[in-house]
């Protein structure tokens, strides 16, 4: 039969990669689906459901401020340990979820890939999105408390720059998608890597300013900070909100580039392996 008879045909993507994103916006529906699938299926048979997108937060601020602020002293740029430390894990707890969850694309969804075609980049980027919705609710949280300190009488406010703040969530999300198709590419074969991949993450939470400010670090080491493009993002939210961050416009611009490129590079890799994965998963 002529390919002109059939309604949808489906080809191999040529070259290094192939985003069709009028195919996305068609699969629009199915994205959606997909974010309701997973919120439901991770807060099924659970007692707090939701309310654990802020404990969550709460929990960790509350042992930040306890061992890092309290016993361990750790400056905090004059501001409130608690505050501080809550503003920073709310935006590392955007990028780590994404992470995580995106990194075993093709180990949780190989069934489901192996079975119907869809463009796969999908389920990473419903990952996003449900990881957006834990983003808000922990942020309304976070302004709860910020109101709570101004009223008592520290002296911040919010400045214009938080019409930015949806470029910075834009940033968290490419950052992560960049990593988590990058190690979703290689978990499809080495399996051992899933087990890393926690620490890892543990690991780069303290290699970014968020129990600990910029500012402490030496000039002789900030470059190596810089370069971790979490390290702008995080300062970024901290300015403003607070008003108070080292971070220069150059570091931004750095910061920026780097998670372009390893967006783009993310990209490359998880089409060239979606093309062959079932074979190895």
């Amino acid at each position: 039969m002529e390919e002109k008879n059939w309604k949808i045909v489906i080809k191999p993507s040529k070259g290094f990669v192939n985003i069709n994103l009028k195919e996305l916006i068609k699969y629009k529906d199915l994205i959606t689906l997909f974010v309701k699938r997973d919120f439901v299926t991770f807060y099924k048979q659970t007692i707090l459901g939701p309310l654990w997108y802020i404990l969550q937060p709460l929990l960790n601020t509350i042992v930040f401020t306890i061992i890092f602020g309290n016993l361990a002293k750790i400056p905090t740029d004059n501001l409130p340990p608690f505050l501080f430390y809550m503003a920073g894990n709310i935006i590392w707890g955007y990028f780590a979820f994404c992470l995580n969850s995106i990194s075993t694309t093709f180990v949780t969804n190989a069934d489901l890939f192996g079975k119907v075609y869809f463009p796969r980049i999908a389920v990473p980027i419903s990952i996003t999105i449900i990881g957006l919705f834990q983003f808000i609710l922990q942020f309304i949280f976070f302004i709860c408390f910020y109101i709570y300190f101004v009223s008592k009488g520290l002296d911040i406010k919010v400045s214009y720059s938080i019409l930015f703040l949806p470029l910075i969530l834009f940033q968290i999300a490419l950052v992560a998608l960049g990593f988590g198709l990058l190690i979703s590419s290689l978990t499809s074969k080495y399996r051992d890597l899933v087990f890393v991949l926690g620490f890892g993450i543990q690991l780069w939470m303290f290699a970014t300013p968020i129990v600990y400010p910029l500012t402490i670090i030496p000039d002789n080491y900030v470059i190596f900070s810089i370069l971790n493009p979490m390290t702008s993002i995080v300062e970024c939210f901290k300015y403003i909100f607070f008003n108070e961050s080292s971070i220069k416009f150059a570091h931004i611009l750095l910061s920026c580039l780097i998670t372009l490129i390893v967006f783009v590079l993310g990209i490359v890799v998880f089409y060239r392996t979606e093309k062959n994965f079932l074979d190895t998963v």
